[in-house]
C-alpha cells in the first residue's frame, strides 16, 4: 500500500525542510504540490512527488534517474527550473521551479483558437527553450501543450523530461516509440529510428493547435489519428495567413531530412514579418488580447486581415476596430424575487441581439446545461467511492471570479470586482463600465454591446456621470467589503487586457447569480456564504466552502467517482438558476 505523504518533507542530505502546501495535480505516477522552504519562507518550489511503491520494476526505476539526471543538467529561462531531489524510505522528492499559470493546455481549453502575435510570442519562447536543449544534445520527445508551463509573468517553460534522451554520438537514431498521440511523428510510428527531428514536428502539431484550436491529426480513433499522420493527412483552414500556413508545412513534413533545425526557426518570417508582443497580460488565460491596428501595422506586416488566424469571431473584429460586438439578449439584468433586496427598480429591457455573435452564441449555456445534467443524473452524492481530494484538479482552477459585489440597483447598478482587482459596474440602463486592475484604463459598453476603450484621465464627457459611479462603487468595495476566496490574482494589466464583463445576474432568497460574458457562472450563497463558480470550458466547478477553503473538480471526475452532498445539492440548485437563465 502507498504511504501518505507527509506533511513536512526533509532532505537528509542538506538538512533542508520543506512544509507541503497547496495540491497541484497528478500525472503518471507522480502528484505536484506547493512545497515551502522552511528556512526561507519566501521561496515556495512545486515538490513532484513519486511513491517508491510504484517503482518497483527496473525500467521504471531507470527512467525516473534518467529524468533526473537530464533536468538537472541543464539551466535555460524558457526550461522549468530544477533545485534537487531527494528521498526517504517512501518517496522520491524532486525540487521544481513553480508554473503558477499552468500550462499551454488549460489556455487551449479556455481559448481554442489564438491571434497570431500570441501564437508568435509563445512558439518563439519554445523554439529559444529546444534550442537549448538539442545544443545540449537532448531530445524531449514530448512535447505537447501539456508540458508547455506558464509563469506568472507569462512566459513559457518546458518541462517534464520524462521521455527525453540524450544522443550520445552523431547520427544516433533513438527505437523507443514514445510520445503523445495527437504529437507522435511518423518516423515513430514507423519504428525506423528517430532523432531530433521529432521535436520539430511537435512543435508544427503545436503551432497548429495554437492557431486553429485543435491538433491538426486529432480523431476520434488512436488508429485513424496514427493512419493519418502516417499519410501526412492534415487541412490548414484558408483563413491562416500565409506565412503561418508555409512555416507550419515544413515543419510536418513526412521526410524527418527535410524538416528544418530549430537552429533556423526563429529566421523564418513567421517571426521576422509579423508583430511579436513584448510580454502578454494574464487576462490572455481566458479573454483574446486587444491589439491595435496601428500596433500591428506598424509591424510592416501584409494586409490586417493576415494578421488573426482568421477565426469568423468577434476577435477577428477586434483587430480591425476599437471595439468589438457581442451577442445581447432581452434578459432584464435583475429577475426580481420575492427575497430580493434593493429591489424598488423595474427590471431593464436590453437591446435586441447584434448581428455579431461570438463564439458560443449563447455564452457557453447550453454546454453547461448538458455538463450538469449528465453530473445530476449520475446521482453523485449516492456514490463516494474516492475521496474528494482525490478527484480535485487545480489545473482547472478559474482565472478570473467576482470576489466582491454590491447591489445598488435601486438607483444606479451592480457594482462588482473581479478577483484581479479589477472592477465594473452593470447599470440599470443595461450599459457597463469596466476599470482595469492598472487604475488607469476605462472599457465602456453601449447597449447595443459596442465596445470603446478610453483612460481615466480621458474619457467622452457623456462617461462623466458613469466614470464617477464607477470610482464610488470601486471605493466603497475597498473599503467595506472583504474578498471572496483566495485564488491567484493575475497581475496588473497593461494595453493589451481584455477582461470578461457581467453579463446577467439576478438574485433569490437564497443566492446571487452572476453569469460572465465568458462563460463563467458563479452562484453566491447567502446563508453560508458558500460559492460555486462554474467554468464550461474547462468543464469544472469551484467550490468555494464556509471556511473559503478553494478547491476545483472536473464534472467528468465528479460524474464517475461521486461527490458530497453539500456541492451536489449545490449543482442540482445551479442547473435550475441556469435553467432560468436560459428561458
Amino acid at each position: 500500500p502507498i504511504k501518505e505523504i507527509p506533511e513536512t518533507l526533509f532532505d537528509s542530505s542538506t538538512g533542508k525542510r520543506y512544509q507541503r502546501g497547496r495540491f497541484l495535480g497528478k500525472g503518471g505516477f507522480a502528484k505536484c504540490y506547493e512545497i515551502t522552504d522552511m528556512d526561507s519562507p519566501g521561496k515556495i518550489f512545486a515538490g513532484k512527488i513519486v511513491p517508491k511503491a510504484l517503482l518497483v520494476k527496473p525500467h521504471q526505476k531507470d527512467k525516473m534517474a534518467q529524468e533526473i539526471s537530464l533536468h538537472r543538467s541543464v539551466s535555460h529561462e524558457h526550461v522549468v527550473g530544477f533545485y534537487g531531489f531527494f528521498e526517504d524510505d517512501n518517496f522520491v522528492y524532486v525540487v521544481l521551479e513553480l508554473c503558477r499559470r499552468r500550462s499551454l493546455m488549460e489556455l487551449h481549453k479556455r481559448r481554442k483558437a489564438l491571434t497570431e502575435p500570441e501564437a508568435r510570442y509563445y512558439m518563439r519562447q519554445i523554439i529559444l527553450g529546444m534550442q537549448y536543449l538539442h545544443g545540449k544534445k537532448i531530445i524531449h520527445r514530448d512535447l505537447k501543450l501539456g508540458n508547455l508551463f506558464l509563469t506568472d509573468e507569462m512566459e513559457i517553460k518546458i518541462g517534464d523530461l520524462g521521455l527525453a534522451t540524450h544522443v550520445d554520438f552523431d547520427g544516433e537514431r533513438k527505437k523507443t516509440l514514445c510520445g503523445t498521440p495527437n504529437y507522435i511523428a511518423p518516423e515513430v510510428l514507423g519504428k525506423k529510428g528517430h532523432s531530433y527531428e521529432v521535436d520539430i514536428w511537435s512543435l508544427g502539431c503545436i503551432m497548429y493547435t495554437l492557431l486553429i484550436g485543435k491538433p491538426p491529426f486529432e480523431t476520434t480513433s488512436l488508429k485513424e489519428t496514427y493512419t493519418r499522420i502516417k499519410k501526412n493527412e492534415y487541412r490548414i483552414p484558408p483563413s491562416i495567413s500565409p506565412i503561418a500556413r508555409n512555416l507550419i508545412t515544413k515543419m510536418l513534413r513526412n521526410d524527418p531530412q527535410s524538416r528544418p533545425s530549430v537552429h533556423g526557426l526563429l529566421q523564418d518570417d513567421f517571426f521576422t514579418g509579423g508583430y511579436l508582443p513584448p510580454r502578454l497580460p494574464t487576462t490572455c488565460l481566458s479573454m483574446a488580447p486587444r491589439f491595435t491596428p496601428a500596433l500591428l501595422n506598424s509591424a510592416q506586416r501584409k494586409p490586417l486581415h493576415d494578421i488573426n488566424n482568421g477565426l469568423d469571431n468577434v476577435f477577428s473584429l477586434l483587430l480591425k476596430c476599437k471595439f468589438r460586438r457581442l451577442k445581447s439578449y432581452k434578459i432584464p439584468h435583475c429577475l426580481l424575487t420575492a427575497g430580493a433586496v434593493n429591489a424598488s427598480a423595474a427590471p431593464a429591457k436590453c437591446e435586441p441581439p447584434s448581428q455579431h455573435d461570438v463564439e458560443s452564441p449563447d455564452f457557453h449555456m447550453d454546454d453547461l446545461m448538458k455538463q450538469l445534467t449528465a453530473l445530476i443524473d449520475s446521482n453523485p452524492s449516492q456514490r463516494r467511492l474516492i475521496e474528494m481530494d482525490e478527484a480535485e484538479d487545480p489545473a482547472a482552477n478559474p482565472v478570473l471570479w467576482i470576489s466582491k459585489w454590491v447591489d445598488y440597483t435601486d438607483k444606479y447598478g451592480l457594482g462588482y470586482q473581479l478577483c484581479d482587482n479589477s472592477n465594473g459596474v452593470l447599470f440599470n440602463d443595461c450599459t457597463r463600465l469596466l476599470l482595469y486592475n492598472n487604475d488607469e484604463q476605462i472599457e465602456y459598453i453601449d447597449k447595443e454591446m459596442a465596445e470603446s476603450y478610453h483612460t481615466l484621465k480621458a474619457y467622452p464627457e457623456s462617461l462623466t456621470k458613469k466614470v464617477t459611479l464607477l470610482k464610488y462603487f470601486r471605493n466603497y468595495m475597498s473599503e467595506h467589503l472583504l474578498k471572496a476566496g483566495a485564488g491567484m490574482a493575475p497581475k496588473e494589466g497593461d494595453q493589451f487586457s481584455r477582461l470578461p464583463f457581467l453579463r446577467t445576474w439576478f438574485r433569490t432568497r437564497s443566492a446571487i447569480i452572476l453569469h460572465l460574458s465568458n462563460g463563467t457562472l458563479q452562484i453566491n450563497f447567502f446563508n453560508d456564504h458558500t460559492k460555486i463558480i462554474l467554468c464550461p470550458l474547462m468543464g469544472a466547478v469551484t467550490y468555494i466552502d464556509a471556511s473559503k477553503k478553494f478547491c476545483t473538480y472536473r464534472l467528468t471526475q465528479l460524474q464517475n467517482h461521486g461527490c458530497c452532498r453539500e456541492l451536489a445539492h449545490r449543482v442540482r440548485y445551479a442547473r435550475t438558476m441556469l435553467e432560468k437563465l436560459i428561458t
